[in-house]
């Protein structure tokens, strides 16, 4: 991370609060929340490089579902099991995502909607989902191809005009998604700088030091700032779009909140596998030659890359509406059930295979059911445009460090730092 970077991070409230946990825990208990919270509830979100630490595998060959021991006065269970993942998530009439059933849980205070769709229920984020889903169309999304390109071209220029090493992390994974969430939100370009300043300023969760109170605010006041001015003057991004479209059905606060939810699930998640897919496919040479060398194996080690993967790390937790039966545990209303994406996705192999054939039913990298991620095809449209530019134009790309930094805890998997060698 550049000083520059750095000087924005400690002087500026972070602005982009990492997955819905950071949502949840910090609005009241802050920097407290990691002391508060037992192994139990910790161990779905580490990991031992790109693999979930042994306790959990051993937990995942155990069962489908476990009850995790806590000191709240409902019950938090952890899903690990295929099926069970997909019963789940695909179950929008037995559980709740509501922000307003999870304050009443009595563990958050939760005054103010964080917005988006993640902690919304039928029939309003039904609503809500329909003002976005067209604008993620491959449609649509075609008129921010070239867009995307230039701004991978633009990356691989000032990594091959860089002397020594290169952190992958700085001068790639970050810039891509953030540059392409402004093209696509379309954020002033005046204000595009500041934008890149801010979404490089993410903080983790559960690292402690730097976490702030005052992310999501932070976020909603600067897009509902620019919600106000393309009511006047619409854009051609997503936020003007919506406005010419839909201004009459969606006030200021809930488009504010849809941005958010855009920038929130689309900026780290596609960082993160923008480098750890890099790390992957450095360290399998056949893969890497595949990309490389033939268009059409790009998009099946994609979604190899995001299967085994699987950066995020849980889904947004569900709150049980009645009591119910879940792969032979008694879930009682009012409990949480968490699903682990990356539990569910091993089910379909331990290792990264780019030759696998892909499971009839998909994988859970972008999630499933009515809460999928609405972006899911832009993110698959940056990866398969950044990793064979990356490997044709350094064919002899590979890591300076032993391994990259990668992080330990966290709801987004992920590194923070890659050095790497492009010549």
């Amino acid at each position: 991370m550049t000083a520059t970077m750095a000087a924005v991070r400690d002087g500026v409230v972070a602005w982009v609060a990492r997955r819905a946990v950071a949502k949840w825990l910090l609005a009241k208990y802050g920097a407290r929340a990691l002391a508060m919270l037992p192994e139990g509830v910790m161990l779905p979100l580490r990991r031992d490089g790109l693999d979930p630490v042994a306790e959990m595998e051993q937990m995942r060959a155990d069962g489908p579902i476990h009850r995790v021991q806590t000191p709240f006065r409902f019950g938090v269970w952890l899903v690990t099991g295929e099926q069970e993942t997909r019963a789940v998530l695909a179950d929008g009439n037995a559980f709740s995502n509501d922000y307003a059933r999870i304050g009443q849980t009595g563990f958050v205070k939760i005054e103010r909607s964080p917005g988006g769709l993640g902690f919304a229920d039928p029939p309003h984020h039904t609503r809500l989902r329909k003002l976005l889903t067209p604008e993620f169309t491959m449609r649509r999304l075609a008129r921010l191809a070239p867009r995307v390109d230039e701004i991978i071209a633009d990356r691989l220029d000032a990594m091959d005009a860089a002397p020594g090493p290169v952190d992958l992390v700085e001068q790639f994974s970050l810039p891509i998604p953030s540059l392409a969430i402004c093209e696509l939100l379309g954020v002033p370009y005046e204000d595009r700088e500041l934008f890149q300043r801010l979404a490089a300023a993410r903080f983790d969760v559960f690292g402690g030091a730097n976490a702030a109170l005052g992310a999501v605010s932070e976020s909603l006041d600067y897009l509902r700032e620019v919600v106000e001015r393309q009511r006047v003057e619409p854009g051609d991004g997503l936020i003007g779009m919506i406005i010419r479209n839909h201004g009459d059905q969606v006030d200021d606060e809930e488009l504010a909140g849809l941005a958010d939810g855009v920038l929130t699930g689309g900026f780290d998640t596609t960082a993160s596998m923008l480098a750890l897919g890099a790390a992957v496919l450095l360290q399998n040479p056949e893969a890497a030659r595949a990309v490389r060398e033939d268009d059409a194996a790009v998009g099946p080690v994609v979604e190899e890359l995001l299967r085994y993967l699987s950066v995020v790390q849980v889904a947004f937790p569900r709150f049980a509406k009645q009591d119910m039966e879940i792969g032979g545990a008694r879930i009682k209303e009012g409990d949480a059930v968490v699903c682990s994406l990356v539990a569910a996705n091993r089910h379909a192999g331990t290792d990264f295979d780019h030759t696998r054939v892909p499971a009839p039913g998909g994988h859970y990298a972008f999630g499933h059911g009515a809460h999928r991620c609405v972006g899911a095809e832009l993110g698959r449209l940056e990866l398969r445009a950044a990793y064979p530019a990356l490997l044709r134009r350094f064919p002899n790309l590979r890591l300076a460090d032993e391994l990259p930094g990668y992080r330990t805890v966290s709801v987004v998997h992920g590194v923070e730092r890659m050095m790497v060698h492009v010549r």
